[in-house]
């Protein structure tokens, strides 16, 4: 008999109107064919969405331009884009940025410094990464290790582990700004794996960090789960990048926000979302591993989403998009992530 887990989520419709000034992060590992699928972009094809970008009027600003605007409160101008990469690989400097240079595009690299320290063959080195530096790019904070946030081991609690973090995410900030002359106190999140009380954790640091759920940002987005659209395989193609390139910004809160369950156990969560331009009726959701969901409204400031099976053990994200009724052609856009236990509270594989 299939388990029914329930999310409801109330949407506060008020007489707030949105602003249509949007900005979308893009998530990138490797540029190359020669490494594992599913963090990777061919260059050809990477090239392809820079192309794209310049063909269509984007602004590709650096990752500093669109922070700044959120925490000073200024506008955004529409149709900004910011160009990230996680790990830090070798391919980066020898595949994508010729790219980039030919485009004149700026970007941010977050790098481990405890994997720089160890000077792999396929990872930048700190004299590599010191030269982008210099050059424009910006080198900012993934951890000290490539070591999940979320996961506390058998043999601490959560208050030793959380001390823990907070030494370690500094050690990496003043390494990255000893070796490369920069402290922008950004941080990606490892995997993309963050609980409530890492993001307090990152707050109480100063910190701005970074997801790996869609979406795109604007002036009221969080800034402890910071949301960016991976594009390596198998999401890279331009046809169905094109929606994302030219989403909205949608603001929604859970106001039980947990992030991390043991298998079969998540039944309900609840959300608060501010918009007025979009029609209930064309409202679709999709979650990993089980496609799209029921969307059934309780009322004008609620709808629920029963699962037809049970979330799958991994990370699981549900993405939710509904057409602007004032900007025909674009998408408001929200993604909730779930890291989802096996039985027993086992963590799955990294």
């Amino acid at each position: 008999m299939k388990k029914y887990l329930l999310i409801i989520i109330y949407l506060l419709l008020t007489n707030i109107h949105l602003n249509s000034e949007a900005a979308v992060i893009l998530q990138y590992h490797h540029v190359s064919t020669e490494t594992p699928v599913s963090t990777s972009i061919a260059p050809l094809q990477f090239e392809a969405h820079m192309q794209f970008l310049a063909d269509n009027g984007y602004r590709v600003v650096a990752l500093s331009e669109i922070m700044n605007s959120i925490t000073k409160q200024q506008p955004i101008p529409d149709k900004t884009v910011a160009i990230t990469f996680d790990d830090a690989y070798l391919d980066i400097l020898q595949q994508a940025k010729p790219i980039l240079d030919r485009f004149d595009y700026p970007f941010t690299i977050f790098v481990n410094p405890g994997i720089v320290e160890k000077k792999r063959a396929n990872y930048l080195s700190w004299q590599q990464l010191k030269m982008m530096a210099d050059s424009g790019v910006i080198i900012a904070n993934h951890g000290f290790y490539h070591d999940s946030l979320a996961r506390i081991p058998d043999d601490m609690t959560e208050s030793q582990w959380l001390i823990k973090q907070g030494e370690l995410l500094l050690k990496a900030e003043t390494m990255i700004e000893e070796k490369t002359g920069q402290s922008w106190r950004y941080l990606a999140y490892p995997y993309g794996e963050y609980t409530p009380a890492i993001e307090q954790l990152v707050a109480e640091h100063d910190f701005i960090a970074f997801s790996q759920q869609s979406g795109a940002v604007g002036l009221a987005t969080t800034l402890t789960r910071v949301p960016r659209f991976p594009v390596s395989q198998p999401y890279d193609k331009i046809t169905s990048l094109k929606d994302k390139f030219a989403s909205l910004p949608v603001v929604i809160e859970a106001s039980n926000n947990s992030t991390i369950y043991e298998f079969g156990a998540l039944a309900f969560a609840n959300f608060n979302v501010i918009i007025d331009d979009f029609r209930k009726s064309q409202l679709n959701c999709y979650v990993t591993g089980i496609g799209k969901q029921q969307v059934e409204w309780l009322s004008d400031k609620e709808f629920r989403l029963t699962f037809n099976a049970p979330l799958p053990v991994g990370r699981v994200r549900s993405n939710c998009t509904a057409p602007s009724i004032s900007q025909p052609g674009r998408y408001y856009w929200y993604s909730k992530p779930w890291f989802i236990l096996n039985s027993g509270k086992k963590w799955y594989p990294l």
